[in-house]
Formats: structure tokens, sequence, C-alpha cells
């Protein structure tokens, strides 16, 4: 990048985050809206509450799916094609999940979660495209601006309960849809907001910048990266890993806690400061990530991961000792993610870049959805506690593998 380009492109990227934070705080409404009644959507449509855990499951898979095509479509059309597409889909998606509640459909309520999960998707890849333009020594920093302005919308979503109730007993929507409603308008205005915001578009604006040799190699897919590349292996495994820790014992807390008695707003309250913790403090992890490294950010957050497993495990039936726990859950999950993300960002050149972001979502959303399917037999199972526990061997994983990239930084650090 030349001396007489670096302005325009600073101008460029304070729009960029300006926008992706406006996207991204009408989308959160429609994620925080949602997440949490689908559990309890498919317990009350499926009779069973070993199938509430498949509302994450259908989430996040939807988001699996979806992650691959919008990295390729922002590659070839840009960020604000891709995210604008993704942000429809998932308002087309709260449609469906009122439709399934009111004729009784529990196979269609899995394929509306499926289609809300674009939603997560989208957010996800909003994250990467503050990264477009951003400088190395700023790019944990812009990232976790971007996560941070989910905060707003992702903690009011879950107190949108009781009032969607009444929303929709006055539309005439079946109980534990009317927050659906709420999430058809958010990502209506998300996909207004991104279509008319990102122009000119960021990513395509970074790699028209990017002076690329007429024989240069075309630019590899995410899975060859994956296999040549140490450093992206290791990224992508923090974030899904820390991801399927997070939604395993998050997606059955409201389960859990309804039926220990808690009324809905208590579950609420509680998902809330749970989403609290996932986003408010992203900035903060941000800044870290670009002064202490990424690595150890990241074990920053794996022992937040592990203190809320810990707590889960021997407190399970205390309800404020299940709020600290996932306040610590969200906290871990931001400060691994938001690291993490940077990491994948760091890894390869800017033509590389969607490739392997699409392939961190694909990792991330199918390591959620399979979290989400086994949390709830593990909960049949063994209860709340024993999920806890056994989510602990996740963070292990992580732990060992970033002690293990730390020391190797050092002794090449030494023989540099």
């Amino acid at each position: 990048m030349t001396n007489a380009t670096e302005p325009a492109r600073t101008a460029s990227q304070k729009k960029v985050v300006g926008v992706l934070v406006g996207g991204q705080i009408l989308g959160g409404v429609g994620m925080g809206a949602t997440l949490s009644l689908g559990a309890l959507l498919a317990a009350q449509l499926s009779g069973s509450s070993a199938w509430s855990g498949m509302a994450a499951t259908g989430s996040t898979l939807g988001a699996a799916l979806i992650a691959v095509p919008l990295a390729r479509l922002a590659q070839a059309r840009g960020r604000r094609v891709s995210l604008s597409t993704g942000a429809l889909i998932a308002g087309t998606g709260a449609v469906l999940a009122i439709t399934s509640a009111a004729v009784g459909a529990f196979p269609l309520l899995l394929l509306a979660l499926m289609m809300l999960g674009v939603g997560s998707a989208t957010n996800l890849q909003a994250r990467f495209a503050a990264t477009d333009l951003a400088g190395t020594g700023s790019r944990a920093r812009d990232l976790s601006v971007v996560v941070w302005s989910t905060t707003l919308g992702a903690v009011l979503g879950p107190n949108l309960f009781d009032p969607g109730e009444a929303v929709g007993a006055f539309l005439g929507l079946p109980p534990l849809t009317g927050a659906f409603a709420f999430s058809v308008t958010a990502q209506l205005l998300a996909a207004l907001v991104y279509t008319i915001g990102l122009r000119p578009d960021p990513l395509l604006t970074a790699l028209a910048l990017r002076k690329v040799p007429a024989d240069a190699p075309r630019p590899q897919g995410g899975m060859a990266i994956l296999r040549t590349n140490p450093v992206a292996r290791y990224a992508v495994a923090t974030v899904a890993l820390s991801h399927a820790t997070m939604v395993a014992l998050m997606s059955m807390t409201p389960v859990h806690l309804r039926e220990h008695g808690a009324s809905l707003t208590i579950v609420g309250l509680t998902i809330s400061l749970h989403v609290a913790g996932m986003y408010a403090l992203s900035p903060v992890f941000g800044w870290l990530a670009d002064r202490i490294g990424r690595r150890s950010t990241i074990l920053l957050g794996q022992a937040m991961l592990l203190a809320s497993l810990l707590l889960a495990w021997g407190a399970a039936d205390s309800r404020p000792a299940v709020t600290v726990s996932l306040i610590l859950l969200g906290l871990g999950w931001s400060a691994s993610v938001v690291a993490g993300s940077a990491v994948v960002a760091d890894s390869v050149a800017v033509p590389e870049r969607p490739a392997i972001q699409g392939t961190s979502d694909l990792g991330m959303n199918a390591a959620g959805a399979l979290g989400g399917a086994l949390a709830g037999p593990v909960l049949a199972a063994v209860g709340y506690s024993g999920l806890g526990l056994a989510a602990v061997t996740l963070v292990a994983v992580v732990v060992l593998w970033s002690l293990s990239q730390l020391r190797a930084e050092r002794l090449a650090s030494r023989t540099a």
C-alpha cells in the first residue's frame, strides 16, 4: 500500500465499520429475539426436551451450510451483496418459524431455524468485512468493534419475549412466536443498511488496491489452505471449538432454567447477560489481541470458559451461579473468537481471506451444530452439571494447542 492511498483507505475503513455496526445492531435483534425461544418452541412442537437441542443444531447447521457460499458470493460480488442476501434469507426463516408453530410442524421449524442461522453466518462474515481495509496493527480492534456492536440488539432481543407475546397475541400469532415478528423487521432493515451503505464495497476495494502480477497463482481454496498452513489450522480449530463449547452450554440453559421453575422473564434476563458477556467487552479483547498477542488473549478466553464450565458443574441448582456461569461463558467466547478470528485474517494474504474465512465460519458453525445436537441427549442423560463437565474436554484441546503455538513462536524468535 502506498502512502498516497493510505488516507483514502483509512476514510473508507471508518465508513465501512460504521455501516457494519448499524447492520450488526439490527441483525443482533433478530438473533437475540429468537435464539432462546427456538429451543422452547422445539421442545413444545416435538413433545420432548431432548429435542430442544435441535434448535441450536438447526440454526448452527444453517449457518455452517451457508458460510462457504456466502464467502464465494463475497469474493465474486463483494460484501454488500453477500451480507444483504444473508439478512434476507434470515428474515424469511423467521416467517417460516411463525408458520411452523401455527401448523404444529416440527420439521418446518427445523428448516426455519436453519434459515435463521443464515443470519448468524451473516453477522460472522460482517466481522471479517471489518478487516478488509484494516491495517495489521488495528485489525483485531476493528473486528472487535463490529462484534461489540451486536450487543445492543442481541441483549435487547431476549427481553422482547414478553413484549413479543403481547404483539403476537394482538396479531393472532401462536404462543412463543411473537418475537419472530421483530426478527423479520430487523433482518429486512439490516439488508437495507448493507445494500445502501457498503458502497464502495470494502472487499472489492481491497482486492483492487492490491497489485497482483498477471502471472500470480490463483488463490487457494479454504481446505487447501488448511492442509498447508498450520497457523490457519490452529486459528480455525480454536474458533470452532470455542463456539461449540458456548453453544452446548448456552443452548441448554433455557431448558434447564424452565425445568427448575424459572419464568420466561428470568430466562430472558439470564440469556441477555450471557449475550452481553459475548459482545460488550469484545473491543477490550480486540485491544488486548493487538497489544499482548492473539494467542495470549485466546488463553485468557479459555480460562474464562473453564471457570464457566466448572461453575455449571458444581452449582447447577443455583440460579445465581448459573447466571454467573453464563456471563463467564460469554466473556470466554468473546476473547477466544475475537483473537482467533484475527489470527484467521492474519494467516493469509488478502486474495485468500474470503476462502479461509468462509471455511472458518463453516467449521465454527458445524462444531456448534454438533455441540447443540449432543447437548440435548447429554442433558437428558447426566443433567446440566454433567454437560458442563463434558465440555471441559474442548477447552483442554485449545489450551494445549495454544501453548504449543506459543512455544513454537518463542523458539522461532530465539533462532531468528
